[in-house]
């Protein structure tokens, strides 16, 4: 088994700081370049709410800067000495734009957080993570956060 690329899709959750070891450890035992994504959920096409154009466009815009100094910023400290690596923030729905760029970019694994939504938050958001592990053209590593934090 080669792997060349990692995909690390985050939400700068908790969940996605518990999971970024993984990836990091995983790239550095294959030698393989690591990428982090965070894609900014695109409100407007899942909800078909109409929101005046410019102002949509200027949130995304303030969206899209905060994220891609949150990734270069966040992950740092872990990534000193690192090579092989790139940020990429997208807008989209979150899972479709994660396995669509995986297929693009011939990415050989998934690393992101899984939340545990339940009830109404999973009814109106779902599971990016089950739906990244459904559609993915590669295998996906889904980390939980521990039950019992230290």
């Amino acid at each position: 088994m080669k792997i060349n690329t990692i995909l690390f899709a985050t939400d700068f959750s908790e969940g996605s700081k518990n999971a970024l070891p993984y990836a990091v450890d995983l790239a550095k035992r294959y030698d393989a370049k690591l990428i982090f994504m965070h894609v900014i959920y695109d409100v407007a096409r899942t909800t078909g709410w109409y929101v005046p154009h410019i102002s949509v466009e200027e949130m995304y815009k303030d969206l899209e800067k905060g994220a891609k100094t949150e990734l270069e910023k966040t992950f740092i400290e872990e990534m000193r000495g690192f090579k092989g690596i790139e940020h990429i923030v997208m807008k989209g729905i979150p899972y479709e734009e994660i396995t669509k760029f995986a297929e693009t970019a011939k990415i050989d694994l998934i690393v992101l957080a899984t939340h545990g939504r339940t009830g109404l938050d999973r009814l109106l958001f779902g599971s990016t993570a089950e739906q990244v592990v459904r559609y993915a053209p590669c295998p996906v590593l889904s980390v939980r956060l521990p039950k019992h934090q230290e």
